[in-house]
């Protein structure tokens, strides 16, 4: 397109968007979603609002910097990220357990316990990614 004004696509905003999409205002978040999540271009964009390709332009960097400062202020998405990056980890190590168990002790309080504690976090998994 002749004369876009591009914007560079921060994919970390994509993903800041699940956390903090519904404190923007419902005209930044429509814009933002347009544009990232429906990967239309600024010209589309500023046609269906009726603005400005630059007025597109403006509201995206505006709402990037909102969802980046809220995200500097309450770190959801890297608490998020830390919570599955430590519950895949539980997983491995418990998987691990169950197969030492397998050969080496075989109780059956351990393998009982041990699929338990995968159930859990494999629930908890299941439910962070829905």
């Amino acid at each position: 397109e002749g004369g876009e004004i591009q914007v560079a696509k921060n994919l970390e905003i994509s993903f800041l968007l699940d956390f903090y999409g519904d404190l923007l205002t419902s005209k930044q978040r429509e814009v933002i979603e347009y544009y990232y999540n429906d990967d239309l271009s600024l010209a589309e964009i500023a046609d269906n609002e009726g603005i400005t390709r630059q007025g597109v332009r403006d509201s995206i960097k505006r709402a990037e910097a909102q969802l980046l400062e809220m995200e500097q202020r309450l770190g959801l998405a890297k608490r998020f990220r830390e919570m599955n990056t430590g519950l895949e980890r539980v997983i491995e190590l418990t998987k691990e357990i169950l197969e030492y168990n397998v050969h080496y002790s075989c109780s059956p309080q351990l393998d009982s316990k041990a699929r338990e504690i995968l159930s859990i976090a494999d629930r908890l998994v299941e439910q962070s990614d829905g």
